[in-house]
Formats: structure tokens, sequence, C-alpha cells
């Protein structure tokens, strides 16, 4: 074998070219395969899963989608050293089931969460999460922030995992709520009384202006208080706008950057890492903005100006012809058609979102600090997304784009190629397999594939399109989208909603319903039919209960 000895006769005696080339190069290869050879002889190290989750945000709040007004530089960075998908979608456009389809890998009807109201339902189907099986393989598992799924769910995880809102959880396990404001409390961010104008922020209880668009703007804090005071009295249920909602709270919170709802979560990640860095981990970070209330500090509210960002499109779509007339003329829709509105909370919704890159960056930071980098899956997606005042509404529960359309980045060095992009629709359902493909597990039978060969190039097995499902009583329940297409319907043959088919080539704002009421309807309705018979393989495939439903409904 050729030694560095003998690359030392160079120096000693005249060589020929090729016997140079023959010494140098020898020895080169004897030491790669001498190197090769030690780091076979080492145990490969797991990769890590680093899984970021929003709630509510929307495809296009990333400046690599197309953003024009806010800034996402960390998102960007994820993007450009790893895989971004332009058509990734919600399974289900509600925070519950999309949660539990992304950590089970099966749809709502499998695994028996369809609605909210679904967090505690006694047959919840006992089927594992991806961090079940990688704790089982040896892997540390925590969680952090937002927790709104099954708590049934949150067994495997090192950490007490604090359920959202007053669901049931694990025994002296204080709620999301209480222990940020506790948090608050150990910063010495102490409760204050509100002053002119002011109302309380019942998610921390500390003081915000409200913007005019705010549910309950122009009136004091005595006044709600009361209201509050009188429906619990009369164990009274507000339906429709409820003034009360966290859901209509936008504008300035008075409490220092450093002490949102955001930092706290993103501070216990950061300490979670500094913990784990030297073993196998999975770690969820799942922060609660940009879901209401859209209520942030300086300087993040107001950092994207109302009058520097555009009103929707469609915020006049007359939806004459849309599955969803009946929601945009509810009386909680009529606001977000006012203009003026829309743009108020476009900035406060920016705001939170710019927010949010900010500590994925810090986040991103500290996995460079510990040498995680390389080594590390690092997942960013969000449950849903949010109208943000497209045709003229707010809030998610519908198949539109800025419901269903959601973010998916991901990122692991070495492995996924830098500035890939997937074109092919994708959804919640793929995340589990593409998880345990990633991470060397065994393959586990789920309703999703894994995105691996996609994101390699190698196409999609056949597969072009994704689906997303909505438990809707009258209104529509499953949207198919391939690459052009949409195809909105019901699964109920009596229901009265309209179907709808729209070309996103042509149409990206969703405005021409090419079926429904529309004069040119027999025309397109082949293509209405041939997505149908897509959406019926899926739902035969995943032995949906809604398949003859579909079948049996006359497209509207």
């Amino acid at each position: 074998m050729t030694n560095v000895s003998d690359i030392s006769l160079v120096m000693a005696k005249k060589v020929s070219r090729r016997q140079f080339n023959s010494i140098v190069f020898g020895a080169s290869a004897a030491f790669a395969t001498s190197r090769l050879a030690s780091a076979a002889d080492k145990p490969k190290a797991k990769i890590n899963l680093l899984f970021i989750m929003t709630d509510q945000q929307r495809f296009d709040t990333m400046s690599c989608a197309g953003a024009k007004v806010v800034k996402t530089p960390n998102l960007d960075r994820l993007a450009r050293e790893g895989a971004y998908f332009e058509n990734a979608y919600t399974s289900c456009p509600i925070c519950v089931p999309a949660r539990a389809v992304i950590l089970t890998g099966c749809g709502i009807d499998t695994v028996r969460v369809t609605g909210n109201g679904d967090y505690d339902r006694p047959d919840v189907a006992n089927i594992p999460t991806f961090d079940n099986i990688l704790a089982r393989n040896g892997y540390h598992t925590e969680y952090y922030g937002k927790w709104h799924t099954p708590y049934k769910f949150a067994a495997t995880y090192k950490n007490p995992v604090r359920q959202t809102g007053k669901h049931s959880r694990g025994a002296d396990v204080p709620g999301q709520a209480a222990a940020y404001k506790a948090w608050l409390d150990k910063k010495d961010i102490k409760p204050r009384g509100v002053g002119a104008g002011e109302l309380l922020d019942n998610g921390s209880k500390r003081p915000y202006t409200p913007d005019e668009m705010d549910w309950r703007f122009g009136k004091s804090q005595d006044h709600w208080d009361q209201v509050r005071k009188q429906n619990r009295d009369k164990n009274k249920r507000t339906r429709g706008m409820n003034p009360l909602s966290q859901a209509g709270s936008y504008g300035c919170l008075h409490i220092p950057a450093a002490c949102t709802r955001t930092a706290f979560v993103g501070t216990e990640v950061l300490d979670a890492l500094d913990r784990v860095k030297n073993k196998p981990f999975s770690l969820t970070c799942s922060f609660g903005p940009p879901h209401p209330p859209m209520i942030l500090p300086k300087p993040y509210y107001g950092m994207y100006p109302p009058d520097k960002i555009d009103a929707p499109k469609s915020i006049d779509d007359p939806m004459d012809n849309s599955p969803y007339t009946r929601r945009a003329a509810e009386p909680e829709m009529r606001r977000y058609r006012n203009k003026a509105h829309a743009r108020q909370m476009a900035s406060d919704y920016f705001g939170m979102v710019r927010e949010m890159d900010d500590w994925v960056g810090r986040i991103l930071d500290r996995l460079d600090k510990h040498g995680l980098s390389d080594n590390t899956l690092v997942i960013f997606t969000s449950d849903h997304g949010e109208m943000l005042g497209d045709h003229g509404m707010h809030s998610k529960m519908v198949l539109y784009e800025g419901s269903a359309h959601i973010p998916l980045l991901m990122r692991l060095p070495g492995v996924i190629r830098p500035e890939s992009v997937v074109k092919t629709p994708v959804a919640h359902v793929d995340l589990f397999a593409t998880i345990l493909d990633y991470l060397s597990m065994p393959a586990r039978k789920s309703e999703g594939r894994s995105l691996r060969p996609l994101i390699d190039g190698k196409g999609d097995g056949g597969i072009d399109f994704c689906v997303s499902q909505w438990r809707s009583g009258g209104g529509p329940n499953f949207m198919l989208r391939t690459s052009r297409w949409k195809l909105i319907v019901s699964y109920n043959p009596k229901s009265q909603t309209v179907d709808a088919l729209y070309d996103l080539d042509a149409d990206p704002h969703e405005m021409n319903n090419l079926i429904g009421k529309n004069p040119n309807r027999k025309k397109n309705l082949p293509q209405a039919e041939k997505l149908r018979t897509k959406l019926a393989g899926w739902l035969k495939k995943t032995n949906s209960p809604h398949l003859k439903g579909v079948l049996a409904r006359e497209l509207r």
C-alpha cells in the first residue's frame, strides 16, 4: 500500500510525472479508503427531528412564496437550504382534526376526530403518532406550545404537555394559558388596570388598545365584564358573532415584545435544545399565533402599515355562485368586506408572522450553535390557513385557498437538496410517512405517502392530487386539488349547496365557479366528473364512509 513515506521519495530523487501521479493519487485513495473504513466502524447517528408548527398561517405569508409585504428571512432560509412545497394543504381546515392527522398520518374519519369538539371523544382511535414510534426507537420526545388535539396522543412526551382551553388533561398539568400568565408574573410583567380606550386581553390578562375593527371596540372593559357576568349567571352561550370571543380581538398589546405568547414558547424550545443536544430527539415547537387574538406589541404592531397593504382581490366577490354563499352572508363576516378593516387585520396578522419568523431564526441559530443542524430534519408548517378578508370572510373552516392552502418547508442538509421546489399537491396526511422515511424508521401503514421521492425529483408515483375534508353540515365537504384544478363537493346527496370547480391557473382567487350556476356548466362538467373519479378512488383506498354519498350526489 502506498503511504506517506512513499511521497517523500519525490523530495529525495527525481521521478517521472507518471510515477509522481501514481504515488500521490495512490496515497490519496488509500487515505480516503481509510476514512471510509473508520466511519463505517462508528455507529450511524440518528437523525433528529425539529417540528415547527404555527396555527392559522396561510400559504402566501412567506417571502419565498411571493409575499409582497411581510418579510420572513428565516423561513426563506429554510426554503433556500431545503425544500419548499408550493401546493401544500391542510387535511382539514380546523385545528383539532388537522393536528390529529399530522400526528397519525390517518384521515379524520379513521382517527375519529372530525371537529374541534372531538378533543376528548371517548372512541378516538388507538393509532400511534410519529412521536410514539420515535420514542419506542430510542428518541427523546418533547412538545412545547399549543396542544389542541386529543390529549391521549400527548402521553409519549417527556415533558408535561399543556392543553389549550378547558379540555381534559393530565393531573396537575396547567393549561397553556395559565402557564403563560404564570410566566409573565415571573418576568415581573404584572397585570394593571385598563386605561382610557383600552381593553383587557383575556389570554394574558394585560391591557391592549383595540383597533376599530375589534369586536369590542367602542365599549369599556367594565361594560364587557358586566356582559360576561350576565352570560355566566344565565348560563348563556352566544351564537354567531360573540364580542367576548378572542376571535374578534385586534390591537396593540401593552407588554414587551420579549414577553408574548410566541416568545414564551420560543424560549421553552431554546431551553429544551440546550438539554437534549446530546441525545437523539424529536422536539415540537407549536406556536399559537398568528391565530387570534390578533393583538401584538410594538415593534411588530404597526410594522406593516395598513395603508401599505392592498385589500384582497376577492373581497368584493358577490358569492352568488359559491359553496359558501350562506357563510359569507353571516353577520360575523360583514365587517370583513370593509377594505379598511381588512387592511388593518392584515397588518396585525403580518406582524405576528414576522415575530414568529424572528423566533424561528433564534431556534435555527441554536441548532447551529450546538452543531445539530446537519443532523436534524427541520419541518415547518401550519395546521390550516386564514381567509384574511378573501371573499369577504375571516377565519377558516372553508376549502378556499386562504383557509386550506398552507406553508410547508423541510430541511436536512446533505440529504434534501438546497432550493428544492415541489409543485405536486401534498397534504398533512403525508407528513407521518415522510418523517419515518427520513429518520430510517420501519415503514408503517398510513393514509399518506412519503414525500421523499417528490423532494428527490423522482416523480409522484401517479398521485398528482391531494384531498382536504371538512364535516360541514349542509355545506361542501371535500376538496380535491391537482396542479391546475380544484373540485369542492358535498358528500350529502341531498345537500342544496353549490359544488365548485375552479381553474386555478386562470382563476387563482377562485372567483369563477365553472359549474353551479355558470352558463357554461355543461361544458365544464366532464372535468368536474374526472376529478370526482379521482376523489372516489382516494375515498375507496382510505375506506371512507362517505364514498357512496359522493358518488350518489348529482353535481349541482
